[in-house]
């Protein structure tokens, strides 16, 4: 009764005991003629018979309740557990999150989707209920949007190396109709609008290419595409209607000509065509674009439709992709957060989202059974890069937020991350009308006419975001175990929060294959800030043993957001758990990890796996596992790690600033990681970094012969010509104030939405007025000048010549203005900036950190600075390393 007196004290002071082995079954026989004796069965001393005691019945009876299983049977101290041949620390107090991973899951359906390439293909892309494979391997795209008809086409290449730099391996674009036949019959694949040009670009850097073609494609533009002609047209577009069939079909067949040979078929880069999107209603009709477009030559392997708002999809026809959005522009001007976007901060199975294109929807969602999904993998094309403004709705949205919506999707199973956007836009302003959605056209939100930034992590021209480099971490992860990812299924806990309001239960969950998998966290979600959580480990029960990670409890922070190892293999060793998230592999078997959240490093490997170990760090036995703790995460943090067969291999621990400053790519020779606090682009075996400055860039593998290092890594000098002495430093513009804002605008209301509609032209005759002269040593070399204005007021709009090149729906951050796409016309005309006030009653959202603190006479107008910032290129080659 002692002991069991002590187990429940230890029970009540909050220990997780997770079993109880009574000492002894079995009296024992050196005890002689002790007595009582304490065994759970007795024996007699001279016959050997057993009969078991009251006790045994008793104990029974309470593992029984417990529901114990013989595993966990364990021996028994006061705050610790041997579970294994293992000494883990269960704190007193600790949060332990527990959950069990089968050991076996149902194998995928194969054959029975419509899609994929022929048997013997080479490189062949097949798909089965759980994921894409290709060349016989697991596959799995990392896809950002970028639109070729919306962005300058001297510049396409460029902006691909930075969109690959960001460890996108697939561009999806749309084809815009009425980019193309904005008249009728004629069409115009110029310039801009060389489908075919940017599509061999994407080929020529080895980036896959998804094309929507829609007919009808949304994307912000001005009848969801649609020219005007064909609302004129006395037809049903969207539909079977044979009148409209013959209007797409000579889109179809330009689009096939402007992709003939590029298409798998003759080795091109097209792995994807989607149809239509967000149609909901149409199955049928999806079938026949698909139909017109294989005989227009249109062909891929893989043929997708938009799957949010539980579509009526035509079953096996096309992969269903989804998204999901931090914030929503097409909301209403309500002050808060869209509370659709909150369910994209919780791991679950679920993958529709029915408020991306609510605002245009004439069907009702009918149901929200998603079991018909289950044929399908779990695949995404616009899990939001950003967010676009409109009028009425103008959100920020951060780094993190883009960074862990992206995360929860990876934990939830997503074998495709597609992002809408990745890289900014212009909007084209066409022959006949502006290009962009408003409520002249019938759609329920008005947009700006140029802008398309989308806050995505590569702006409208060019700029490197910080959502780039959050971004990148993940896609270096995935660039090696993306493959393996792709095959685990998700594995929730019981305790999982199942209501969008809940605030207070830690979010985690498992991706696993059986045999082992990834742990999931994600304690951060826009405006609604979530707690710390104190006193935290996880066990998983994996494989036939249990994991418990971290060996001592941590607190995971506010706005934590990471992924952890279970049992994965580094070289032939296996690193059962570590509380750090994988980047990725470098040459010479490097594996590449960060520290998350502050939590101290420890790296956890199965013993039996591991021979040898050289490096800052200290080593420990516990029984079956070697412990490594007390590591230092940084450039020098590298452990050599010999396997039993005698194979080394090598772990490398950033610390969480250098991760986000990581890239990696093939470079003079071998795969290296590059740390640089500046933007760089790995291009032919050079080095672009981009930005002004004079700090080193760092890379490991070292080049040979590097002279200076720092830990493992060559420091190598990358300054910018403007930081070189006696050059010019950064020229300033001249800024004249024409004329001063008139009264602020009164609010004006469409009556089909409810929703403030944008100023109109006659509206700026009483904006402010300046005139701003960039002087001709601002355009030295080819690279890109932008022109920042930070300002506060309503509505901006930059002229050059007389003609609109810019617009801005102020929302907080600084106006950037690329000025290098305009280079001759600026040095001509210089810019004309016109800017509206902003009312104090605007019935706009505006985010609640920006949000202007006074309107003097009830509104405010306030134009702070205007400044030039060059964006120089440093190219640094072999040589010069």
């Amino acid at each position: 009764m002692v002991a069991i007196f002590s187990f429940t004290g230890t029970w009540n002071d909050g220990v997780d005991v997770r079993g109880y082995l009574y000492w002894s079954l079995l009296d024992n026989y050196e005890w002689g003629s002790y007595e009582p004796t304490f065994g759970l069965v007795a024996w007699d001393r001279e016959t050997f018979a057993r009969r078991p005691k009251p006790s045994l019945a008793w104990l029974g009876e309470v593992a029984h309740r417990r529901r114990a299983r013989p595993h966990q049977l364990v021996v028994f101290f006061r705050s610790v557990i041997v579970l294994h041949g293992s000494c883990t620390t269960l704190r007193k107090g600790a949060a332990v999150r527990r959950i069990g991973v089968p050991g076996e899951t149902a194998p995928p359906l194969e054959g029975h989707l419509r899609l994929g390439d022929p048997p013997g293909a080479p490189d062949a892309i097949t798909v089965n209920s759980r994921h894409l494979s290709r060349g016989g391997m697991p596959w799995f795209p990392i896809m950002g949007e970028f639109h070729y008809g919306r962005y300058p086409a001297a510049e396409w290449r460029e902006e691909l190396l930075k969109v690959r730099a960001g460890g996108v391996t697939v561009v999806s674009t749309y084809v815009f109709w009425n980019l193309h036949e904005e008249r009728r019959g004629v069409f115009d694949w110029s310039g801009d609008r060389d489908l075919r040009r940017f599509v061999r670009t994407c080929a020529d850097l080895e980036l896959d290419v998804v094309v929507r073609i829609g007919p009808w494609g949304h994307g912000e533009s001005r009848n969801g595409g649609f020219p005007d002609w064909v609302l004129e047209a006395g037809c049903v577009p969207r539909t079977d209607d044979p009148r409209y069939l013959g209007l797409v079909r000579p889109l179809f067949e330009q689009i096939g000509g402007q992709l003939s040979g590029l298409t798998r078929e003759h080795g091109g880069p097209v792995v994807a065509v989607q149809v239509e999107n967000e149609l909901y209603d149409q199955p049928g009709h999806l079938v026949t674009l698909k139909r017109m477009a294989r005989e227009a030559g249109i062909d891929a392997p893989l043929w997708t439709a938009t799957g949010w708002g539980h579509p009526r999809l035509p079953a096996d026809e096309m992969i269903p992709l989804f998204g999901g959005y931090s914030e929503a522009a097409w909301d209403t001007a309500h002050d808060g957060w869209p509370r659709q976007s909150r369910a994209h901060y919780f791991f679950g199975p679920g993958r529709d989202d029915d408020s991306i294109g609510a605002d245009l929807r004439t069907t009702e969602v009918t149901g929200s059974d998603e079991s018909h999904l289950a044929r399908y993998p779990f695949a995404t094309c616009e899990l939001g890069g950003g967010m676009y403004t409109s009028y009425h709705r103008r959100p920020i949205v951060e780094a993190a937020d883009i960074a862990a919506l992206g995360l929860v999707k990876l934990g939830s199973g997503s074998v495709w991350q597609g992002y809408y956007m990745y890289h900014g836009a212009s909007q084209k302003i066409g022959a006949l009308s502006t290009l962009q959605e408003s409520h002249a056209t019938g759609y329920p939100n008005d947009c700006p006419i140029v802008s398309y930034d989308f806050q995505a992590p590569l702006g409208e021209y060019g700029q490197f975001r910080e959502s780039f480099r959050h971004l990148r971490r993940q896609h270096l992860w995935l660039a090696s175990d993306g493959p393996g990812l792709a095959t685990m299924t998700l594995v929730m806990p019981q305790d999982a929060p199942d209501d969008p309001a809940d605030r207070d239960t830690l979010r985690w969950c498992v991706r696993s294959d059986g045999r082992s998998g990834f742990l999931f966290v994600n304690n951060h979600q826009p405006v609604e800030t979530l707690p710390a959580h104190e006193d935290v480990q996880f066990a998983v029960e994996l494989d036939g043993r249990e994991l418990v990670v971290p060996r001592e409890p941590v607190t995971v922070p506010s706005g934590a957001h990471f992924v952890w190892p279970l049992a994965r293999p580094v070289g032939g060793a296996t690193l059962l758990t570590a509380t750090a998230q994988p980047m990725g592999v470098v040459d010479a078997g490097v594996h590449v990890f960060f520290q998350t959240a502050g939590i101290p490093v420890e790296l956890v490997f199965d013993a039996a796996t591991v021979t040898g170990v050289e490096g800052p760090a200290t080593v420990s036995r516990d029984g079956d596992r070697l412990v490594l703790t007390d590591l230092t995460p940084g450039t020098g943090c590298l452990l050599r790690i010999r396997d039993a067969s005698g194979d080394r291999a090598a772990v490398l621990v950033l610390d969480a600033a250098r991760a986000l400053s990581a890239a990696a790519g093939r470079l003079w020779g071998a795969r290296r990681l590059v740390l640089s606090e500046r933007p760089v682009v790995i291009e032919d075996d050079r080095l672009v970094v981009y930005g002004e400055g004079s700090s080193d860039v760092r890379v490991f593998p070292a080049p040979a012969g590097a002279p200076r290092t720092d830990g493992v890594f060559a420091l190598l000098p990358a300054v910018a010509a403007a930081e070189v002495p006696g050059m010019p430093g950064v020229p300033e513009v001249k800024v004249e104030e024409v004329r001063q804002a008139g009264p602020a605008r009164e609010p004006v209301i469409d009556p089909a939405s409810g929703r403030a509609s944008a100023p109109a032209d006659a509206d700026f005759e009483q904006a402010a007025v300046y005139r701003v002269t960039v002087p001709a040593e601002a355009f030295a070399g080819e690279d890109e000048v932008l022109l920042r204005l930070d300002w506060t007021g309503d509505v901006g709009r930059a002229y050059v010549g007389g003609r609109l090149v810019a617009d801005q729906f102020w929302y907080g951050p600084a106006w950037e203005i690329g000025l290098r796409r305009f280079r001759d016309e600026v040095l001509e005309h210089g810019l004309e900036v016109r800017l509206l006030p902003l009312r104090a009653d605007a019935p706009v959202f505006v985010s609640p950190q920006v949000r202007p603190a006074a309107y003097p006479g009830g509104s405010v107008l306030e134009l702070r600075s205007v400044t030039l910032v060059p964006v120089p290129r440093t190219v640094l080659t072999q040589e010069e390393s």
